[in-house]
C-alpha cells in the first residue's frame, strides 16, 4: 500500500529527528558533530539487515543443493549485495551485549572491525561514540531496532540520508545549497539512460544514490552489477563522500570516489575520463558564478567554448560548464542524464550559443520538465537533460528532441514535498520507449497494469472480511436496536443500516463473480495492442464497481457509527442488559480496520486500471504522438525558431482541462491529512520555541 508505506516512513523519519534532538540536549556537540554518528548507526542497522537476508538466501541455496555445504567466504555475501559482518559488528549482537557503560567503545570497535574486514571502507566510518552517554546510545539503537526496521530493505539508507541532510541543513550542519537528489528523480534518470554496462560517472555524487539505483536496474535485469559496470564519483564534501562509500558498501558495491573542493571538478578531470564514459549521471550545483574563467578557458572538456564571462573574470553561470563537461566525458555511444536548473534551458546570450552548438551535435535526446517541491531544501522546479551521443550518427533521430512536460505528474509525500510514484516513473519511461520505437515494452507495461488490477480484484478477500465484521457488529447491536420504544430514534436508521448491509452483501457477491469472469477472459486475451484495448475497456465496469462499493462501505461505516452514537448518548445503551459496550467497541474497531483494508484493496484495483488507461488513452496506437500539455517530438528547425530553447513547456502547450469524473476521495483525504500533520508539527515546534524564549527571559 503506497500511502501506508510513505506514512510509515515519515513517522520513522520524524522519530529519528527526535533522537537527534536528544543527542543535542544530552551533549555539548553541534549538529554537524553528531550527524555522522547517527548515520553510522543507520549504516550498521542496514548492513546487519542485509547480512541476515544474504545468510538466509545462502542457507536456502545450500538446502536446495545449489551450493556446497562449506565454510562461507566474503564473496558469498558480496554476490548477494551484502557485507560478511564480523559477529561483534552486528547490530543485534551489540545491542544484546551486557551493558557496563562501554556501549560507545563497543560501537567504535565494531566500526574498526568492519574497516579491517572491508578495505574500501578504511577511514570512512565514524568512531567517536565514546563521547556519548551510554544510555543515549542505547536509546538510539533501540529506535533502530523496531520490527519494521529489522525487516527494512531497499534504499532505506538513501531516503533517511535525504531526510537528515535536509534537517541538518536547517540546523547549519551543511551548506544550505547542498541537497540530496530525490530517489524518484534518480530512478527516472536511470529509466531513461538505462546504465547497464561499462563506466558510470557521477561528478557530484552526494551519498551515491545514482550508483545504488543503477545497481537496482542492473539486478532487475538479472545481471551482476560489479561484473557489468565500474563506478567513478567525486564529491566536494568529505563527510558526504564518506557516506557515499558507506552507501556503496552496504549494498555490496564498490566504486572509486574522490573527495575534495569542487574546484577539482571545475578545473580538473580527477579520474581522467574524457571520452571514456558509457554513462554520466549527476545533480550538480545550480547557477554557480565563482568559477575562474582563466583557469578553465583551455579545458579540453569545453568543446563549445566558455558560456560567458563577467567583469570579475568569472564564468557567469557554471550550468553550461557542467553540461559541456558531461558531453565531453561520454564516449561515442555514451548517454547522460542530469538534473539542471530550469533557467538553463532558455538562458540567453553566450549560454544560448553553447546550447545551440550542443543541439547541433544531435546529442540532445530528451528534455523533461519537473514541478517544484521535489527537493527537501529547495522549492524551485528543475529539468532533466538527457544526452545520447549514439544519436549523433543516426540520421532518423539526430535532428529531433523529445520534449516531455511532467509538471502535472506527481504525488504528495509531505506538506511541502512531492515525488513520482513508481508507476509514474514507469509511465514516463514508457513515453521514451515509444520515442525510441520500443512498442513491445510499452505494451508489456500496459499488460502488467491490467494483470495487476485483475489479480487484485480476484483476490479481494478484504471485502468478505469487511462484510463479516459488519455482520458481527450488527448482530451485537441487534438485541438492543430492535427493542420496541416510543418515538424510537433508531427505528428508521436501523432499517437503513440493514438495507445497506443487504445491498452491500449482494454487490460484493456480484463483484466476485465479475472478477472471476474478467480473470477467465484475461487468461484467454490476446496481448497485442487491440487485445489490450479490449481487455482494458472490459475492465471499466469492474473499476466502477470498486468506486460504488467504496461508497457503500463508507455508508455502512457511517450508519453503524450513527447507531452507536444514538444508542449510547440518547438511549443509555451502556445501562442495558442487551448491550455489551466492550464487545461493541471491540467490534467497531475491528470494522474500522477492515474498512480501511477493503477500501485500499478496491483503490488498488482502480489504481492499476487507471495506469493502463492513462497510457492507452494518450497513445492508443502504441506509437508516439503529440499530446497537448504532455509530450511533443520537436525537430531542430522548430528549436532554432524558438531561440534554441529546450524548455518542454514551450513546445507541448497547456494541457486541456478535463472534468474529473472519477474523483478519488481517498487520495484527496490523504493529501489533506498530510497537510494537517505538517501544520500540527509546525505549530508544536513554534510553541516550543515560544516557551523556550519566555524561559530565557525569565517570564
Amino acid at each position: 500500500m503506497i500511502a501506508d508505506h510513505l506514512q510509515g516512513l515519515e513517522k520513522f523519519e520524524s522519530g529519528l529527528w527526535k533522537i537527534a534532538d536528544t543527542l543535542r540536549a544530552n551533549s555539548n556537540l553541534a549538529s554537524n558533530e553528531y550527524f555522522m554518528p547517527i548515520m553510522g548507526l543507520i549504516f550498521l542497522r542496514h548492513a546487519t539487515n542485509r547480512f541476515y537476508e544474504a545468510k538466509a538466501a545462502i542457507d536456502a541455496d545450500k538446502a536446495a543443493g545449489k551450493m556446497p555445504d562449506r565454510p562461507l567466504v566474503d564473496a558469498d555475501f558480496t554476490r548477494r549485495r551484502a557485507l560478511n559482518l564480523p559477529e561483534a559488528a552486528r547490530f543485534d549482537v551489540i545491542l544484546k551485549t551486557p551493558k557496563d557503560g562501554n556501549l560507545g567503545a563497543a560501537l567504535t570497535a565494531a566500526m574498526d572491525a568492519i574497516e579491517d574486514a572491508f578495505p574500501p571502507l578504511s577511514g570512512q566510518l565514524p568512531k567517536d561514540y565514546g563521547r556519548f552517554d551510554a544510555s543515549v546510545l542505547e536509546e538510539m539503537m533501540r529506535v533502530f531496532d523496531t520490527e519494521g526496521l529489522r525487516a527494512a530493505s531497499g534504499d532505506v539508507f538513501g531516503r533517511i540520508y535525504e531526510y537528515f541532510l535536509a534537517e541538518f541543513s536547517k540546523q547549519g550542519a551543511h551548506d544550505g545549497g547542498e541537497f540530496f537528489t530525490p530517489p524518484s528523480i534518480v530512478q527516472t534518470i536511470v529509466n531513461v539512460i538505462e546504465p547497464d554496462h561499462g563506466t558510470i560517472l557521477d561528478p557530484a555524487c552526494g551519498s551515491g544514490g545514482m550508483f545504488v539505483q543503477s545497481s537496482h536496474f542492473i539486478e532487475d535485469e538479472g545481471q551482476d552489477t560489479m561484473k557489468r559496470v565500474t563506478f567513478f564519483g567525486h564529491e566536494k564534501n568529505e563527510t558526504t563522500a564518506k557516506l557515499a562509500q558507506i552507501n556503496l558498501a552496504v549494498h555490496g558495491l564498490q566504486g572509486t570516489i574522490r573527495a575534495g573542493n569542487e574546484a577539482i571538478t571545475y578545473y580538473k578531470d580527477p579520474h581522467e575520463l574524457v571520452g571514456k564514459c558509457d554513462f554520466v549521471m549527476a545533480n550538480p550545483p545550480f547557477n554557480v558564478d565563482e568559477v575562474d574563467a582563466e583557469k578553465v578557458k583551455g579545458d579540453k572538456r569545453l568543446p563549445f567554448g566558455l558560456p560567458g564571462v563577467n567583469k570579475a573574470k568569472k564564468v557567469s553561470n557554471a550550468n553550461y560548464l557542467w553540461l559541456s563537461y558531461f558531453y565531453s566525458y561520454l564516449n561515442e555511444t555514451g548517454r547522460a542524464g542530469v538534473v539542471m536548473s530550469s533557467q538553463a534551458s532558455s538562458a540567453s546570450r553566450d549560454e544560448a550559443t553553447v546550447r545551440q552548438k550542443l543541439v547541433e551535435t544531435g546529442a540532445v535526446d530528451v528534455m523533461i520538465d519537473v514541478r517544484g517541491n521535489f527537493f527537501y531544501t529547495r522549492t524551485v522546479p528543475c529539468q532533466l537533460w538527457f544526452l545520447d551521443r549514439a544519436k549523433e550518427k543516426d540520421e532518423a533521430r539526430r535532428d529531433h528532441v523529445l520534449m516531455l512536460d511532467a509538471r502535472q505528474i506527481s504525488r504528495k509525500v509531505s506538506r511541502s514535498v512531492f515525488d513520482f510514484s513508481p508507476e509514474q516513473q514507469k509511465n514516463i519511461a514508457a513515453i521514451v520507449w515509444l520515442y525510441r520505437g520500443q512498442q513491445d515494452r510499452f505494451l508489456k507495461l500496459v499488460e502488467s497494469y491490467l494483470d495487476e488490477a485483475i489479480a487484485r480484484s480476484a483476490k479481494a478477500q478484504e471485502l468478505q472480511v469487511y462484510n463479516a465484521a459488519l455482520a458481527k457488529l450488527i448482530n451485537l447491536m441487534a438485541p438492543f436496536a430492535r427493542m420496541k420504544r416510543k418515538d424510537d430514534p433508531l427505528a428508521g436508521l436501523w432499517d437503513e443500516l440493514i438495507g445497506a448491509q443487504t445491498v452491500l452483501t449482494m454487490d460484493v457477491e456480484a463483484f466476485g463473480k465479475e472478477a472471476a469472469t474478467q480473470t477467465k477472459a484475461w487468461m484467454g486475451a490476446v496481448r497485442d495492442n487491440f487485445g489490450l484495448h479490449g481487455a482494458r475497456i472490459a475492465l471499466h465496469p469492474l473499476t466502477e464497481s470498486c468506486r460504488d462499493l467504496t461508497k457503500q462501505i463508507d455508508l455502512a461505516a457511517k450508519l453503524t457509527g450513527r447507531v452507536i452514537e444514538i444508542a449510547v448518548k440518547e438511549l443509555a445503551a451502556r445501562d442495558a442488559d442487551t448491550w455489551s459496550n466492550a464487545e461493541v467497541n471491540w467490534a467497531r474497531r475491528a470494522l474500522d480496520e477492515a474498512r480501511a483494508l477493503a477500501v485500499e484493496a478496491l483503490r488498488q484495483v482502480r489504481y492499476f486500471a487507471k495506469q493502463a488507461d492513462w497510457l492507452h488513452e494518450r497513445f492508443p496506437d502504441a506509437v508516439l504522438r503529440d499530446v497537448e500539455g504532455l509530450v511533443k517530438r520537436v525537430d531542430r528547425a522548430t528549436i532554432e525558431s524558438h531561440d534554441w530553447s529546450l524548455s518542454p513547456g514551450r513546445y507541448v502547450g497547456a494541457a486541456p482541462e478535463e472534468p474529473d469524473e472519477d474523483f478519488d476521495f481517498e487520495d484527496a483525504l490523504h493529501a489533506i491529512h498530510i497537510d494537517l500533520r505538517g501544520l500540527n508539527e509546525e505549530a508544536a515546534e513554534l510553541a516550543m520555541r515560544i516557551a523556550k524564549s519566555f524561559e530565557e527571559l525569565g517570564v
